[in-house]
């Protein structure tokens, strides 16, 4: 049965490119010695899954992922919810556990560390990241702010009036004063040029941005926005950097979060030229704790990530979703995901039995291991690991005992934090923000000016022009020359009545006209 388990595993898992070693494997809850388990670069566009319970090792999992994708000269963006992936910068420290892990790898484990750059898009230390509303469009925009048909339509038009008008659009101050002022001071202006603005549905996206600016999205929307070329730097020793985005002060917002990420992968789709299959990726980025992205997604973002993540690939990028459960990820996007890593999962309830016999049906068949029962059983640092080799198909699912990370397992300190900042050749660019003259200014001028402009007296209508008619009916001359007309045609008709004037005096002083 080893010497089965030892050909299939070989076999599956050797690559012509290159590929980083991720452990060796094991059988019947034993490592097998020097039996490597690894992956091969090219096949890192296509996206991953680490998954596991509480306390698990997932955390190191990506960890000595990242590590290993960083030496190979690949940048990353790490996205760190709980705030312990800082040590990356620092080499590890030695341990006696370490070196019998490895010794049944086969593989020499080093203290090292690698080039990080601290982000962030809140309060946390770091380089600033930042999006202009222009950058995001109407659609996307809409997307975000969850809108129906009809707003969505609104906010279009909002972003053209702006375009063909030379507004920028930068925060959402500028978004919203500009709709601020279509719906009032400027209702005529924008009827005459586009149609016409519901009321309703303004005040739906003005009540929709306010939501989103109370997760705290003011402090991401404004310039100098970010480059995203800049996550793409390599450092002097061919290390891809380690772009580390600190969102431990965001995890209450999960709306800010899934905007954050649903602008950056459009961004980077957009900006990225296309590459094909290359050998190796241009960027890889882990997404930890990926369940607050999804938790309160709607299904137009949702819709928007899938399409995003299945195009994005052919731009050179790979994307990997860490969580507790392969269930927190939509069925849609998870099935986008060729590498799997699963740690253990827990089943202290009924639920929880019935989640890991969903789990077990998402991993190839294999008689070597039944896997629900190995998934309760896996240890701390063991995964359940399958991926896609160069040709796209999957390998067999093989029990493994992951590589330690050759960093430090721990978070940096305060002043090490500082000291990292400071050495950033991209802080200073990007720490202070411009306020330049943007929509919300030059919208603001033109209402204060309509606000001083004289009114009309109340009660009196302004004169108008009279009209030809009018004209004609009113002149001196017209008055006279009706006036011996009508006294002519009375003649004539009271002659052919046998009527003389003189009578017809004499009758309306008779009947008291006069």
């Amino acid at each position: 049965m080893t010497g089965q388990f030892k050909e299939s595993i070989t076999r599956g898992y050797s690559f012509k490119g290159s590929s980083v070693v991720f452990g060796t494997g094991m059988l019947d809850g034993k490592s097998v010695d020097n039996l490597l388990v690894s992956a091969p670069l090219r096949t890192f566009n296509r996206h991953g899954l680490i998954a596991g319970a509480t306390g698990t090792g997932k955390t190191k999992t990506f960890q000595g992922l990242a590590e290993s994708l960083s030496a190979a000269g690949i940048p990353l963006l790490v996205m760190d919810i709980k705030g312990d992936l800082s040590g990356l910068s620092q080499p590890g420290n030695p341990h006696p556990k370490i070196d019998e892990r490895h010794g049944h790898i086969g593989i020499p484990w080093k203290p090292v560390g690698y080039p990080v750059e601290l982000l962030s898009i809140s309060g946390e230390k770091g380089t600033r990241l930042r999006a202009t509303v222009s950058e995001f469009g109407p659609v996307l925009f809409s997307k975000m702010l969850e809108l129906n048909d009809t707003q969505a339509g609104v906010v279009s038009l909002v972003f053209k009036y702006c375009d063909d008008h030379g507004f920028p659009l930068v925060d959402l101050k500028d978004f919203k004063k500009t709709v601020q002022y279509l719906t009032n001071e400027g209702k005529e202006e924008i009827e005459a040029e586009y149609g016409r603005i519901s009321t309703a549905s303004a005040g739906t996206i003005i009540r929709q941005v306010v939501a989103l600016e109370q997760q705290g999205a003011e402090e991401f929307f404004g310039e100098p926005s970010f480059e995203v070329e800049d996550l793409l730097r390599v450092d002097e020793r061919g290390y891809g950097t380690i772009n580390i985005l600190r969102l431990a002060d965001i995890q209450s917002r999960p709306r800010m979060f899934s905007t954050f990420m649903l602008c950056l992968l459009a961004e980077i789709y957009e900006r990225f030229p296309e590459e094909g299959d290359l050998d190796q990726p241009k960027l890889v980025i882990f997404v930890d704790e990926a369940h607050l992205v999804f938790e309160e997604a709607s299904k137009a973002l949702i819709d928007q990530l899938e399409m995003t993540i299945k195009l994005i690939r052919s731009k050179g990028v790979g994307v990997f979703f860490c969580t507790q459960t392969p269930g927190d990820i939509p069925a849609s996007i998870l099935s986008q995901l060729g590498m799997k890593i699963q740690h253990a999962l827990r089943a202290f309830t009924a639920n929880d039995r019935k989640a890991i016999k969903l789990t077990a049906e998402n991993y190839p068949l294999t008689e070597f291991y039944k896997t629900d029962e190995v998934l309760t059983s896996l240890g701390i640092g063991e995964a359940l690991v399958t991926l896609l080799n160069e040709k796209g198909i999957p390998t067999p699912l093989v029990h493994t005992l992951l590589r330690a990370p050759q960093s430090r397992m721990d978070i940096l300190s305060d002043g090490e934090i500082d000291a990292l900042v400071s050495r950033s050749p991209l802080e200073s660019r990007y720490r202070t923000t411009v306020d330049a003259e943007s929509a919300y200014e030059i919208l603001s001028k033109k209402m204060e000016a309509a606000r001083e402009e004289p009114a009309p007296q109340r009660g009196k209508r302004p004169a108008q022009e009279k009209s030809s008619f009018e004209k004609v009916v009113t002149n001196p001359v017209t008055r006279s020359v009706s006036t011996v007309v009508a006294r002519e045609l009375t003649r004539g008709l009271l002659g052919v009545l046998g009527i003389s004037t003189t009578t017809r005096r004499r009758r309306k002083s008779k009947s008291g006209w006069f």
